[in-house]
């Protein structure tokens, strides 16, 4: 009796590691900046925007900020949303303020001259269901 309670707890602690297993390389990792923006573009700040994540970018030499959205999956295809404005307070963003699309990598860049302004930014990815935006940020 007491090789058979052995047993099942051995048998209970191989399962439950295994399933642990399982869970931790079934988690997707979060996207990293991949460089879009292109040379000379730092990374300032980001935000989770469902299925990826939203990069802002600032180039000291030029003044321009920069935003990516990037993939959680890349190489798969899905709704990619990366906006970058001057702040102001209305909800309206124009076409040169976004860029969208079905992308299998990131979407943008979108660039902006911001010097001595705050700038508002984010995007989606993914199903998420609505746009996430950081507004009046990275004032200079």
């Amino acid at each position: 009796m007491l090789n058979t309670k052995r047993l099942a707890s051995v048998a209970a602690i191989l399962g439950l590691t295994a399933a642990g297993t399982i869970a931790a390389t079934g988690t997707a990792s979060a996207a990293s900046y991949n460089g879009g923006c292109g040379s000379g573009y730092s990374v300032i700040g980001s935000k989770d925007v469902g299925d990826g994540n939203a990069f802002i970018t600032y180039n000291s030499s030029n003044g321009y900020n920069c935003v990516v959205t990037v993939s959680d999956t890349p190489g798969s295809s899905m709704y990619l949303d990366a906006r970058l404005r001057i702040h102001r307070t209305d909800t309206v963003w124009k076409a040169n303020e976004v860029d969208s699309g079905n992308f299998s990598y990131y979407a943008g860049p979108v660039y902006i001259k911001a010097v001595d302004t705050c700038i508002d930014y984010g995007g989606t990815a993914g199903n998420a269901s609505y746009i996430q935006v950081n507004y009046k940020v990275h004032c200079g």
